[in-house]
């Protein structure tokens, strides 16, 4: 039984060395992650753009709207 306990105690202790993060290890992460990402092209840039600025007047519009409602509303009663 001791045999086996200090094989047991032997593993634990190896696990918890591998699982320690290296600090040389973060920065390869970051590099690695970094080499994953995918910029966009000219093309895709200027349509995500005029997405984002029709996305924006659409909303701006509509709760301006909305506003000018509530005031006609409150007037009223």
């Amino acid at each position: 039984m001791a045999k086996k306990e200090k094989e047991a105690v032997k593993k634990a202790k190896m696990t918890k060395e591998e699982n320690k993060p290296k600090k040389e290890s973060f920065f390869k992460g970051i590099a690695s992650e970094f080499r994953k990402i995918r910029w966009p092209n000219k093309k895709e840039m200027v349509k995500y753009s005029t997405a984002t600025i029709l996305f924006v007047l659409f909303f701006g519009v509509f709760f301006y709207l909305i506003e000018v409602a509530m005031y006609f509303i409150e007037k009223i009663i």
